[in-house]
């Protein structure tokens, strides 16, 4: 028996060791039980055939056991191309014959015949608790957070057995007192994740089965009760459900008794139904095909039924999406509604990686609706719009851009699009198309189309081509192979600026191309700065410069007044026209700083800054204007003096001789406030009370009148950080007559004092208040979600796009993290100007409020609103409200929009996925008129 016994040991501990030297072990040496090497090589030797460690090991089953132990005495070192690794020392055995140097073996020089069965790649595995090897069944068991990793596959579990003998690794979990399930195995190979009951896989075939098991596929969860793998990219399953809800009993799915999976790209079905909160709704196909691949895809687009009393029931968002190549894809969609109303849309778009992208969309609108005439049963147009945008990447072509943003169609267009709030009082639309190149940073040339059309008018503006050169500041009298510091003189710096204009108006309804020759005009200016930066005056800053301008003119108009209509009648000569302009001047400015910090030891402030920059600068100009102006006798007797180029493209120059003063000054203000909560240098921060606050004049003492200018008066602050203030005002120091016009006699004179009128001012203040997030690591994920959309090329148009969908649906884009939110905006602006007929002045005054926000009802419920108000109209002119309901995977959406152009109403329920954005429950209704 002590024979036997000694021989079994032998080939087991020659097996193990075999199997060391065959591949490669690794060791730390490091175990969750305490125990040593050493000592589980005793317990090996005496009766036991497992031992506990983490290491790396590759099995192979065809070494010949040695036909004796090898007894290490001092420690023994396993080489291999790739890694090292040392054991302790183990205790010698008495019957093993004693090797006194330390044994040191290349792996990767040994010639060994493997057989067929032998796996092809390492097995690296690790536990938390222990690895339990059992030699005569040829398994090691895997205990607590166990984990393998062969190639591309890693499989983690509470316990997973590797069987050697039959290739199987099998995983499994454990339940806790409780009952709570701990270590549920999870597979990952590929891009295919997979987490189950139970897995047993083969790790010679890559195929295994699998029970209970979950898997995801982009925005899908296919659930199986058994899953087969058949190769790392296919599967088959039993009883098996699709959905897109994450939690382990879905709210909803697709069931099916088998089906087939193919990672990344298409699952197919056999008879499936839907089912919500696991009741069956009695709705089967005969199959199901679930494309779950990534990237574009062709294919047909689902309609959206609407209903408008002006334009009957329609399907609207019909259409189909092709994919014409990588670089390339169409976008065809339509509008149909049963008065006989139609659009139609075409939205191709390319995009060519580090070159340049782009999108187009054209919009043929056919309107027919119930006429508010009660002699015409129909109102019939045809309008147009097209939008194209393109954007060239920066690093394409260095020193050269082309950019597009174009906007254009029929003035009516925006009044008949449906559901769309905004979109319906935006009377102006706006295009640009500019390429640009420079030469070496020291000239640019511009070339550009751009235009501009006011749809209350119907008023279309044209101006192609628009070139402008510029040839930044040079210095002739600096050498060209300058070093050190240059001379004052050397700093003499000169500039052009140069730009040619064509510009066509005309209005929509009178376009004919006889008009478009009529309103042609062409213009060009010139301007030729130069500038000479002097040394510092000490705390004075001295630079001189003049100016010289031109500007060249197609036509003259010439103004004057009729007596028998009352008007003022305009006469247009055609031909070639110049004006010249030219300056001369000496600014001085400095800073000046005053501090403020006598305040209590117990006072929060600490301290008030206040910095003051005043400017001034002596200046000339010559009358060189004074032949282009006209004498107009008004209605009243009153003369005026008019320049025969005011409405050309570049305007026309000043009248008269300046000499004189230009003054201004720019203050701002900054506190510093002590924390209450940080110490130190934290504790100290900078409160900006105002951003800039000034004045900026001139006195031009050569006028024989008015000479002093008006007072532009600024001021604008961010108030606590969270109020924006900005407002300007301009202040005429003169008084006037019963009409309106000045009259030499400042307004501080012959009575009580007062600085003057304001004769124009604006004001805008904005702010928005919300709370603080219930989850904030929720919020700063959906920050860097945020963060990494912004950093995704977009064109303008796109931007634009997804801007204009959260507008008109905002209830699909409620955020339940932030218990409430409020932005508020307001503005006014008012200015006088002529009357039409010169008769005198009047004031324009615009004022509104706007106003957005939404609030949680319940952790599952929002509401919220838009709307704006005009104070000139006082009326409300647009009023959206919506109301968001949760509920997980899906969501209940209400859009309500009870005032404006168009008023609707829309109600949705549709799952949150994007892949099942088409399977939605919609209502949708809408009215023409207030």
């Amino acid at each position: 028996m002590i024979d036997e016994r000694k021989n079994s040991l032998k080939y087991n501990a020659a097996w193990i060791l075999s199997v060391l030297l065959s591949i490669t072990i690794i060791t730390s040496a490091n175990y969750s039980t305490g125990h040593k090497i050493q000592q589980s090589l005793t317990v090996l030797q005496e009766t036991a055939p497992g031992i506990a460690f983490n290491g790396v090991i590759i099995l192979a089953d065809t070494i010949p056991p040695l036909k004796d132990s090898i007894i290490i005495k001092d420690s023994l070192t396993v080489k291999t191309g790739v890694a090292n690794a040392v054991s302790d020392t183990v205790p010698l055995l008495k019957d093993s014959a004693a090797i006194k140097d330390s044994l040191s073996m290349q792996t990767d020089t040994v010639n060994l015949n493997l057989s067929k069965d032998s796996i092809d790649a390492p097995i690296v595995y690790q536990a938390a608790d222990s690895v339990l090897f059992i030699v005569p069944e040829k398994k090691i068991i895997l205990f607590s957070e166990a984990n393998i990793k062969q190639s591309d596959m890693e499989l983690s579990a509470d316990n997973i057995e590797i069987d050697q003998s039959t290739d199987l690794v099998t995983a499994a979990y454990r339940r806790d007192s409780t009952g709570k399930m701990i270590g549920r195995p999870k597979m990952v190979q590929a891009e295919t994740t997979m987490e189950s009951d139970e897995i047993v896989y083969n790790t010679k075939t890559q195929k295994g089965i699998t029970r209970q098991t979950v898997t995801q596929q982009g925005e899908i969860f296919v659930q199986g009760e058994k899953v087969k793998k058949i190769s790392p990219s296919e599967f088959f399953a039993f009883r098996g459900q699709f959905t897109t809800c994450n939690l382990d009993t879905p709210h909803f799915a697709f069931r099916t008794k088998k089906m087939k999976l193919i990672n990344q790209k298409l699952a197919v079905s056999g008879p499936i139904h839907p089912e919500f909160e696991g009741v069956p709704v009695p709705i089967y196909l005969p199959f199901g095909l679930f494309p779950i691949s990534q990237g574009r895809k062709s294919g047909f687009l689902p309609p959206q039924v609407a209903t408008n009393e002006q334009f009957g029931l329609g399907l609207q968002g019909l259409g189909y999406y092709k994919v014409l190549g990588d670089n390339f894809d169409v976008l065809l969609r339509g509008d149909v509604y049963s008065y006989g109303g139609w659009a139609a849309y075409f939205e191709p778009t390319y995009r060519k990686r580090y070159r340049y992208n782009g999108r187009m969309l054209f919009t043929l609108q056919h309107t027919r609706m119930i006429s508010s005439d009660p002699k015409v049963d129909f109102t019939n147009s045809r309008t147009f719009n097209i939008n194209w945008s393109h954007t060239v990447d920066a690093k394409a072509r260095p020193g050269q851009s082309f950019s597009a943003n174009v906007n254009a169609g029929s003035t009516k267009f925006n009044q008949y699009v449906l559901n769309n709030p905004m979109r319906n009082y935006n009377n102006s639309l706006n295009s640009s198309v500019t390429y640009s190149k420079t030469w070496d940073g020291k000239y640019n040339l511009s070339l550009s189309a751009n235009h501009s059309q006011n749809n209350n008018l119907g008023l279309v503006s044209l101006t192609l081509p628009n070139l402008a050169f510029t040839a930044n500041t040079l210095y002739p009298l600096q050498k060209k192979d300058f070093a050190g510091t240059p001379k004052w003189y050397q700093k003499l710096g000169i500039g052009l600026n140069s730009q040619v204009s064509n510009r066509i108006d005309f209005y929509d309804s009178l376009f004919s191309f006889r008009n478009i020759v009529d309103t042609l005009q062409w213009g060009a200016q010139h301007s030729i700065p130069i500038q000479l930066s002097l040394p510092s005056l000490g705390p004075l800053q001295v630079s001189p410069g003049i100016n010289y301008q031109e500007k060249w003119y197609s036509r003259q108009f010439i103004r004057t007044y009729n007596p028998v209509t009352e008007k003022v009648d305009t006469s247009i000569n055609k031909g070639f026209f110049t004006a010249r302009d030219i300056s001369f001047s000496l600014g001085l400015s400095t800073a000046l700083f005053g501090k403020l910090d006598k305040f209590g030891k117990n006072s929060r402030v600490q301290a008030i800054r206040h910095t003051v920059r005043p400017s001034v600068s002596l200046s000339y100009k010559p009358d060189l204007a004074r032949k282009d102006y006209d004498s107009l006798m008004l209605k009243n007797g009153y003369m005026t003096r008019v320049s025969r180029y005011e409405g050309s493209i570049f305007g026309a120059f000043s009248e008269g001789t300046y000499g004189g003063l230009s003054f201004g000054i720019d203050n701002n203000l900054e506190m510093k406030v002590k924390s209450k909560k940080d110490t130190g240098d934290a504790a100290i921060k900078k409160v900006r009370l105002l951003d800039g606050f000034g004045f900026n004049s001139g006195y031009n003492f050569i006028a024989d009148s008015f000479k002093l200018a008006p007072f532009n008066l600024y001021v604008r602050s961010t108030l606590f950080e969270k109020v924006n203030i900005t407002a300007g005002a301009t202040l005429d120091p003169y008084q006037v007559d019963s009409l309106g016009f000045k009259r030499n006699k400042y307004a501080w004179q012959g009575g009580a004092f007062t600085p003057g009128r304001i004769t124009s001012g604006n004001i805008a203040i904005s702010t928005s208040f919300k709370s603080k997030p219930k989850d904030d690591k929720k919020d700063a994920a959906t920050s860097n979600d945020a963060l990494n959309d912004v950093t995704t090329p977009m064109t303008m148009e796109e931007q634009m796009s997804q801007l204009e969908y959260v507008r008109n649906n905002p209830a699909e884009f409620a955020d339940f993290n932030i218990p409430w939110s409020v932005n508020l905006s307001y503005s006014l602006s008012f200015f006088r100007q002529f009357k039409r007929d010169y008769s005198g002045f009047e004031t324009t005054v615009n004022s509104n409020l706007s106003v957005n926000g939404d609030f949680n009802l319940t952790p599952k419920w929002k509401m919220g609103l838009n709307t704006y108000y005009d104070f000139k109209s006082s009326s409300i002119q647009m009023l959206t409200m919506f109301i968001s309901r949760e509920m997980h995977c899906w969501q209940l959406s209400i859009n309500v929009t009870p005032v404006g152009y168009y008023r609707s109403f829309n109600i949705t329920v549709n799952p949150k996925s994007g892949i099942l954005r088409d399977l939605r429950i919609n209502r949708t209704r809408s009215f023409f008129g207030n």
